[in-house]
Formats: structure tokens, sequence, C-alpha cells
């Protein structure tokens, strides 16, 4: 529910990131299609000073955010076709480059392997079969034993691809891929350095 005027007070975006309990092990990203948004500066300074690492998303440039900021993504989109509609341009900018932080966050932390979503929450059948599909792909194997590494891993689909690929349990694949922060490449080169 939108609360009028909120976006004028610097100090609720303050109030916001402390409630949060944000810390130096955060990052705060704060968007504004203006750059200028009173709240989303407030918020953006409280991270700061609580030691979280800031970044501003805005479609203006040189914007205010920019100097609160860390680091500042200015998407220049014109004035809007509604002058004053920010759902327009700037809206669908924003979303495209909220986009690609997202699968590039999903990259970095090891939730895709050669182009496939690996960390699977498996949870209804449509899954299941993507998951069966993903490990089918990624290790050659028949459906039938992606079903038994799916089942042995216990719907992880990362463990049972460990499985698939080192000819280990899934008590091991689990043991290695904690060892090596969940990423998988790392994780398959300690087991065949080891021997499994």
């Amino acid at each position: 529910n939108s609360i009028e005027a909120a976006e004028d007070s610097i100090s609720s975006g303050a109030e916001l990131i402390v409630s949060l309990g944000v810390t130096e092990k955060d990052s705060v990203i704060g968007i504004t299609a203006s750059g200028r948004t009173p709240f989303v500066i407030g918020a953006i300074d409280a991270a700061k000073r609580l030691g979280a690492y800031t970044a501003g998303l805005t479609c203006n440039k040189r914007s205010q955010l920019g100097e609160h900021t860390h680091d500042v993504i200015e998407v220049d989109v014109g004035p809007e076709v509604v002058a004053g509609s920010t759902r327009l341009k700037a809206g669908t900018a924003t979303k495209m480059v909220l986009n690609m932080i997202s699968t590039i966050s999903m990259i970095r932390l090891g939730k895709i392997y050669q182009n496939l979503m690996i960390d699977v929450k498996v949870t209804n059948e449509k899954l299941w079969e993507r998951a069966e599909n993903i490990l089918i792909h990624l290790s050659n194997c028949s459906r039938a034993d992606a079903k038994s590494a799916l089942i042995a891993a216990n719907k992880e689909v990362r463990t049972a691809l460990i499985v698939l690929l080192a000819g280990v349990t899934a008590e091991t694949a689990r043991e290695q891929l904690a060892r090596n922060q969940f990423n998988l490449d790392r994780t398959l080169n300690t087991l065949q350095k080891v021997g499994k």
C-alpha cells in the first residue's frame, strides 16, 4: 500500500534501512526514476553509514542519487510519451536493468551452470521434469539415472549433478559442495584431484 507523501521523507527512508537491520555485509540499491526522491536518498545515506555497499538506479543523467551512492546506473530514456508518467519508458528501463542485475547475481552465486538454472527448487511435477531434463542435458545420462540421482539427492539438482558427473554418493556431493561454497566447477575439480 502506498503512503501519501512518504517519498518526500528522508528520515522515513533512513528508518526503513535501520529497521531492516542492514549491515556492512549488505548491498542496497536505491531506485528512483527522477534520481532525486528524498526517501530513496535517505535510505541510501543510512545504508552507507551502516557500511553497506550502495548503488543507484535512475533514469536521469548526473542525478542527485549518483552523488550519494558508491556506484550509479543512469539510464537516459529521454522524455516520457505522457509527460510525468514514469511507469512508461522509465519503468520499463528500470525493470530491464533489475532483470540484468538479478540474472548476473544468480550467475555469480553459482545458481547457473552452463546456461541452465541448477538451483531449481523441485516442488511440483513440472519442476521435477525440468530438473530431470537439466541433469540429462548436463550429464548425458538416461531419464532413469536422472530420476535416481534426484531421489538420492533429496531433489537437490546441484547435488544430483555431482552424483552423476563424479560418481560419488549424495552425502559426499553435499559435503564437497559445502566445502567449495556450492560452486559446481570447483567441486568437480576438487573431486577429480582427490580421485573421488
